[in-house]
């Protein structure tokens, strides 16, 4: 299998911007480093992984198990010579809140679990969660599972977190974007906010894509990325009726801070 997924030159030029970007990077970077970190995600993913369900089952203390998971996160990203850039922190008040990101990399997931403060609990799709690992290791962590094609299921487990106290995360694109653009934001994470009475918070990502490119299979890159947490949309007195506007003026809020 070749190291190197953008290795066809005639391609280059037909490559958007964002992914043309990830495919300069990976060239920038010998093989045996790229071989090196796959090898490291794949043996910290398993050990992390296997150690947090493990903590989990004799502990019994969730704080803990979350410690534990995020300083492996930061410790994954130090491994791999990746830096994650924090900004806004001052935009967080320390109760819990739906947090809405944009999404260009898997490596999102890690640098929220690792950089941003609190227990952060993410929906990922049901698929995630069939995997004999990663699966385990996000139920063990309290992930909500979403089912596009039964998401009263998915709605009926988040009314239940009402009281934990903890933060969800919600990539509204519904898919990880290979361009650049920011697509339009499906509105589960508004209705979500605006049933739990939690702000909207969103988180503007720069740089992921090039740190681990989609297409690339499990391919991380050293390099910097940056979150940047902005202020925070009260979302009390909102009907359901303007979860579409909350959604568009969120949106426009991050494609703003990216541009």
């Amino acid at each position: 299998m070749t190291l190197n997924p953008f290795a066809n030159m005639d391609q280059r030029m037909t490559l958007p911007s964002e992914q043309a970007t990830a495919a300069e990077h990976i060239r920038a970077i010998s093989r045996t480093r790229i071989f090196l970190n796959r090898l490291i995600f794949r043996l910290m993913l398993f050990t992390m992984g296997s150690i947090a369900i493990v903590l989990h089952l004799v502990a019994r203390n969730q704080e803990l198990t979350w410690r534990f998971a995020k300083s492996q996160a930061r410790a994954l990203a130090k491994m791999l010579g990746v830096r994650v850039v924090v900004r806004g922190l001052e935009n967080l008040s320390g109760g819990p809140c739906v947090f809405v990101a944009n999404h260009n990399s898997h490596f999102d997931i890690a640098a929220i679990l690792g950089f941003v403060p609190g227990i952060n609990r993410f929906t990922a799709k049901k698929e995630l969660f069939r995997e004999p690992v990663l699966g385990l290791v996000m139920r063990t962590m309290g992930m909500i599972p979403v089912d596009r094609e039964n998401p009263e299921r998915a709605v009926e487990r988040l009314r239940q977190l009402r009281s934990d106290g903890h933060s969800l995360v919600f990539f509204p694109e519904g898919t990880r974007g290979r361009d650049g653009v920011l697509r339009p934001f499906k509105k589960g994470a508004f209705v979500t906010a605006m049933e739990l009475g939690v702000p909207i918070v969103p988180l503007a990502i720069r740089g992921s894509a090039t740190i681990m490119p989609a297409g690339a299979y499990l391919t991380i890159l050293p390099g910097e990325m940056e979150i940047t947490i902005l202020s925070p949309v009260d979302t009390k007195n909102l009907s359901y009726e303007q979860r579409g506007e909350l959604a568009a003026r969120t949106r426009a809020t991050i494609e703003q801070a990216l541009a």
